[in-house]
């Protein structure tokens, strides 16, 4: 795969995210409560739902937690409680854009809290729009397999169509298609009994700003960082390249 290509900062951020596993297992919870409002509690009829499994057992969640999130969700649905998903966008050092998933239950508390951070680290929260127009909704996939050939052959038995695959590292592929693509790819790879190692519906950039003068590096990182520690906020995306760590 190209030196940054878009699994590397997809993979890059995850690695962050998993030193704060008390968090992600925190947000999963969120995770699974708007899935079940979008789609219901039944993870067979709501592809939704069974990413957001799948990533809660990723980030270590137990199976009989995850039940208990489910039953809850599907209860305050009852109750007409409702999670609310929002969007945020802004401004980073060096021209970076950023893109942030939020699950709220307050948007009057979360809003203000979002805009300080970025206050802090010297940037700026922007309006809607601004700079989201840079992103496009992708359904990410990265397979144990030998090569390409493999994985083409499975999702062309199935008419999954992929926009990229390529190898990631030996025995390892990673596959980009539509985000409306994500159920039915999904479902031709566990067909042809092919690992899935990690999915993700992600926003990916356009183009993307190389980051290499320290003081952007810091302030970016510090606000990310930042970010992610937000309750609210499930993904922080963005077009910055950062240096290879030596």
């Amino acid at each position: 795969m190209a030196k940054h290509s878009h699994w590397d900062n997809i993979k890059h951020k995850k690695a962050a995210n998993d030193k704060k596993k008390g968090a992600v297992i925190a947000k999963m919870g969120k995770l699974i409560t708007v899935a079940v409002q979008m789609g219901g509690p039944n993870p067979h009829d709501n592809p939704r739902l069974r990413l957001a499994i799948d990533k809660a057992r990723a980030g270590k969640m137990m199976m009989d937690t995850i039940e208990r999130a489910i039953k809850k969700a599907a209860g305050d649905l009852d109750n007409g409680k409702q999670m609310v998903e929002l969007a945020y966008e802004g401004y980073g050092p060096g021209g970076v854009a950023l893109v942030l998933d939020i699950l709220t239950d307050n948007r009057n508390r979360t809003a203000p809290e979002i805009k300080k951070i970025f206050e802090r680290a010297g940037c700026a929260i922007g309006a809607p729009g601004c700079v989201s127009w840079q992103f496009k909704p992708k359904a990410l996939f990265l397979v144990e397999a030998a090569g390409e050939d493999a994985v083409m052959e499975a999702l062309m038995a199935a008419d999954a169509d992929a926009q990229e695959i390529e190898v990631a590292e030996p025995g390892q592929v990673a596959i980009t298609a539509e985000a409306t693509s994500f159920d039915i790819v999904q479902k031709a790879l566990q067909a042809a009994k092919i690992t899935i190692l990690n999915s993700e519906l992600a926003k990916i950039p356009d183009n993307r700003v190389d980051l290499t003068d320290p003081a952007h590096i810091q302030t970016f990182t510090t606000l990310v960082d930042a970010l992610e520690e937000h309750d609210d906020v499930q993904e922080v995306w963005h077009n910055a390249d950062l240096p290879d760590e030596p």
